[in-house]
């Protein structure tokens, strides 16, 4: 099986599909690997790295895509790139579909791809192996951000988020307590910040409260409760995510106008097409705007901030399914690996999953599990 690695061209995102380690685990199996010229730079990977990890190093995206079998990226792929893809082929990445432009979808389709998408690969116990390394990552790295904001010279609030003797701390508000909303509230507590955090699942909130040891106040995450927090948040953190869906929108421009000048909304659910009304993709070279004199950090990839830590997180995360995948082929893989069965969106380029096909006004064109169920054991 040969592996593409192409240069993610999408602005400032800087992490690779997959780290020299990674390289070095798939050439063990007797696969190929062909990474693109300087696909890993930006995170601080030579290709003289690859190379001595077994890779092939290839000078154009047209020969990463077209030498491979299966193509491992991190972003959606651009416009630019639908023509590069091969017929048959297998990618991987966050795709994101039911947000993505139907573009796309046409391209997968008349190319009959196989397209696997990171963010809703899900093991039998729930776990979402990829999303939750990145989420991670996204929810250390809020307090940093966060923090530059609300200083007086970016016109925030001119908040110190751990206060000081005799000042009190900033209040940040956290709706979601998934592994996004769980790590950022470890961030923000960590830094000496008063954290709430809103769920509607109340056994999330209780492993909160255990997390914490009661130091972090929880709260259900129905409208009165949102209405009343939002007025005192210095900092809102969205971090709702419904499964292969787009998030619910549950923080409204009214609820926005309620909040202090100066305050900082970080709707981090964005990539799913935001949870607060006010939101709007941005990218990490212009990541802020104001709307009801409350500024808005609304960046999809903000784990590239870090793109070395979050290569070797995505690297750590997929290498069992890859592994899986080249042991024994694709349809077995989906067969004996469930989150690598959950992310297949579309298979050959047929819509395999109810929610893209909802989000489309589809209908599902092939069901792959009695495909699968079919297959020689």
């Amino acid at each position: 099986m040969d592996f593409g690695i192409p240069k993610e061209v999408r602005d400032l995102e800087k992490r690779v599909g997959l780290t020299p380690a990674g390289v070095v685990s798939l050439i063990k199996r007797g696969q190929r690997v062909y990474l693109e010229r300087g696909a890993g730079a930006d995170a601080g990977f030579r290709d003289d790295h690859y190379e001595q990890a077994g890779a092939q190093i290839v000078y154009t995206a047209e020969e990463a895509y077209g030498r491979a079998d299966v193509v491992l990226k991190v972003a959606r792929p651009t416009a630019a790139e639908h023509a590069l893809f091969r017929h048959n082929q297998v990618i991987m990445s966050f795709f994101h579909l039911t947000v993505a432009s139907s573009d796309l979808i046409t391209a997968l389709t008349e190319n009959a791809v196989t397209a696997i998408a990171y963010e809703v690969m899900e093991e039998t116990d729930g776990r979402l192996p990829v999303l939750h390394s990145m989420s991670e990552a996204a929810g250390r790295l809020a307090p940093t951000f966060a923090g530059q904001l609300l200083t007086s010279a970016a016109g925030g609030r001119g908040i110190l988020l751990s206060g000081l003797p005799g000042v009190a701390r900033g209040i940040v508000i956290i709706v979601g307590a998934g592994s996004l909303g769980q790590s950022a509230a470890r961030a923000f507590v960590g830094i000496g910040a008063q954290v709430i955090v809103l769920d509607n699942n109340v056994d999330r909130l209780r492993d909160v409260d255990e997390m914490f040891n009661g130091t972090v106040s929880t709260m259900m995450a129905n409208r009165y409760n949102l209405e009343r927090v939002v007025g005192f948040a210095d900092v809102l953190v969205g971090a709702v995510l419904q499964k292969g869906q787009r998030a619910p929108v549950l923080i409204t421009r009214e609820m926005v106008r309620k909040m202090r000048p100066g305050s900082v909304v970080m709707d981090f659910s964005i990539d799913q097409g935001g949870c607060v009304e006010t939101s709007r993709p941005m990218t990490l070279r212009d990541p802020t705007f104001v709307t009801e004199g409350v500024i808005h950090f609304c960046v999809p990839n903000l784990p590239a901030a870090v793109a070395r830590t979050s290569s070797h997180a995505l690297t750590n995360a997929l290498l069992p399914y890859l592994k899986g995948l080249v042991d024994c082929g694709l349809e077995c893989a989906f067969r004996d690996f469930a989150a690598l069965r959950a992310g297949v969106k579309m298979y050959q380029g047929q819509i395999v999953s109810h929610r893209l096909a909802d989000a489309l006004g589809r209908e599902v064109e092939f069901d792959l599990n009695s495909f699968l169920e079919s297959l020689p054991q």
